[in-house]
């Protein structure tokens, strides 16, 4: 990316957004609203600007959806990276005009790219996804409680309950399944990943939703990305453990699941057997797995093509 000669950290919270104007120290601060976002705007059109934003989840998206509107370029930082990026700057206190400026730093030091425009109908999807996810995990728990020893007086409540979260989860799928056939993209691409072995629509579905870049990015990226590529930690003659580490967990999770499947199908079946037979923990070789499936379902994207075995 070409490095603006302003760089604009934004700190975002529900109700405010703190800006810090890089190098010229400039501090101001917007309502998170429409009317602060329409302020915002109007400032950084004086002048060629690239703003660095840290993901907030749901209290970002309007502000990012007008910067895509009006062509302002920006990135969303990692909090993660952001808060290690700092600690080595020396920024210890925590507050929303000292973050306002640490991403003003942040973005002058590093090269970062600009957030690409999402598709309405894949970002569309994993608004539904996540909905999905929540209403599964609360059926989990109440499903966990009836197992457990309670009062009679308890059991009704608790299968009442189930039974809502079951007509929640079904009505979401239904728009899921709705919002997929009228794309049709989406649609041909999930019939391309449920070719593999392993891979059954939700899989697919927590993919296209969540790893928007499957089919554009090598092998080795694609795996970072999703926490599955192995990570070394060596130093001088010393050789570490290599281990998985970051990543997306949603989609590492879904591809864990998958995997598990497609160690029973060729041909991922004999290198799992061969793995097993070198004596490897039963978690490597299914991580592993779930490495060399998410490779080949990459490779399906990108290619346009089915799986073959």
């Amino acid at each position: 990316m070409t490095i603006a000669p302003c760089i604009v950290g934004i700190d975002v919270s529900k109700q405010w957004l703190d800006c810090f104007f890089h190098p010229a120290g400039r501090r101001c601060r917007f309502a998170n609203d429409a009317q602060g976002h329409d302020g915002l705007v109007a400032l950084l059109a004086t002048q060629e600007s690239f703003c660095v934003l840290e993901a907030t989840g749901p209290y970002d998206r309007s502000l990012c959806l007008r910067l895509h509107d009006e062509s302002q370029p920006f990135h969303r930082a990692n909090p993660r990276k952001a808060r290690q990026f700092a600690k080595a700057a020396g920024f210890l206190a925590k507050t929303d005009r000292v973050d306002a400026c640490m991403l003003a730093r942040y973005g002058a030091a590093m090269s970062l790219p600009a957030e690409a425009r999402p598709q309405p109908a894949r970002q569309a999807l994993r608004d539904l996804m996540a909905r999905r996810d929540q209403l599964v995990e609360m059926r989990k728990g109440e499903r966990t409680r009836l197992a457990q020893p309670h009062a009679d007086w308890l059991e009704e409540s608790l299968r009442q309950m189930i039974d809502a979260l079951d007509r929640q989860i079904e009505a979401v799928e239904a728009r899921i399944d709705a919002l997929m056939a009228s794309s049709r993209r989406l649609l041909a691409q999930k019939a391309l990943l449920c070719s593999a072995p392993g891979v059954g629509p939700v899989t697919a579905k927590v993919l296209l939703a969540h790893m928007p870049e499957l089919g554009h990015r090598d092998r080795r990226a694609i795996g970072a990305l999703a926490g599955l590529a192995p990570l070394s930690c060596d130093s001088g003659a010393m050789h570490g453990r290599r281990c998985i580490w970051g990543g997306r967990k949603r989609v590492r999770d879904a591809l864990y699941m998958a995997a598990l499947a497609a160690c029973r199908c060729a041909p991922f079946k004999a290198v799992s057997q061969a793995m097993r037979d070198r004596g490897k923990p039963a978690k490597l070789v299914i991580i592993a797995i779930a490495r060399r499936l998410l490779v080949a379902l990459n490779a399906l994207l990108r290619d346009n093509r089915t799986f073959q075995p």
